[in-house]
């Protein structure tokens, strides 16, 4: 009993500790500027959403815009990445093809590299195809850092379904393709949803190919939004952290509705 006491004991301490800084970034929004460095204590004396009035009246900082751009690219990130990942995972985990190993462990090495090393090819690459101030090109750079993880979850859900349904089904006079879409997808549906998931909230928090592929304000998303309250000499925290506030709204939903999708498939990986 004192073992699970003190387990549990950790266990509510570690989150917490991880959900200590969403607070904290919370109370900063509604607190007056003055007493966000004023006033150190957990509970904010005197709360007020004049931050959250001031990031949708200024002229100058286009929120719903950005919000407009971040959802174009998290979910347009997100449908290339299935439309991609899903067969290429289905052909690796049924095909034996020599040199597969090779071939997982090359993709899970790309899965490390960080966007800052792949942001200057990609760069180059694509302002010889004229992609640079483009949608389009950031949702395919986006891709490059989704597309690793997305293989390896599906592979992992595509391997524990049984060869025989695909021979039943084929033996029905199934197609391929049919067979694919009407029986293995409804079939790894969790494997599905976690790889979406994850494609959508990559490309939903990229900070620098956005930055280094958009010129246009108008086309920014909401993390290049942010950076408009951060002045050379002075930073708007109380905006700043309104506007960090809402930008995790779509994160948290996206977890609610997903959380024992989510789960499922990192657990299958995990054991598979």
């Amino acid at each position: 009993m004192t073992k699970k006491w003190l387990y549990s004991f950790i266990g509510i301490f570690l989150v917490l500790s991880f959900l200590f800084p969403i607070y904290w970034m919370f109370i900063s929004s509604i607190k007056p500027v003055a007493d966000i460095f004023g006033d150190s204590s957990i509970i904010p004396k005197r709360i007020t959403f004049e931050a959250y009035v001031n990031i949708f009246t200024q002229q100058d900082v286009k929120i719903l815009s950005h919000f407009k751009n971040s959802l174009i690219i998290s979910f347009g990130a997100m449908f290339g990445t299935l439309c991609l990942a899903t067969p290429a995972a289905y052909a690796i985990a049924r095909k034996k093809i020599k040199g597969i190993t090779l071939f997982l462990l090359f993709v899970l090495i790309t899965q490390m590299f960080p966007s800052n090393m792949l942001a200057l090819p990609l760069y180059s690459i694509f302002a010889n195809m004229g992609l640079l101030n483009s949608y389009l090109g950031v949702i395919i750079a986006n891709m490059t850092l989704s597309i690793p993880f997305a293989i390896l979850v599906l592979r992992t859900y595509f391997l524990m379904i049984p060869n025989t349904l695909e021979e039943a089904a084929a033996i029905d006079g199934c197609s391929r393709w049919g067979t694919f879409f009407k029986i293995i997808l409804p079939l790894a549906k969790p494997g599905v949803y976690t790889a979406a998931a994850f494609s959508f909230l990559l490309a939903w928090g990229e900070f620098l190919y956005s930055l280094t592929m958009l010129k246009d304000n108008d086309k920014w998303p909401v993390t290049l939004g942010m950076r408009q309250f951060v002045g050379q000499f002075s930073t708007n925290w109380s905006e700043l952290m309104a506007l960090s506030v809402l930008s995790s709204l779509p994160i948290i939903i996206i977890f609610i509705f997903t959380q024992r999708y989510i789960v499922s498939g990192i657990t299958a990986g995990s054991t598979k």
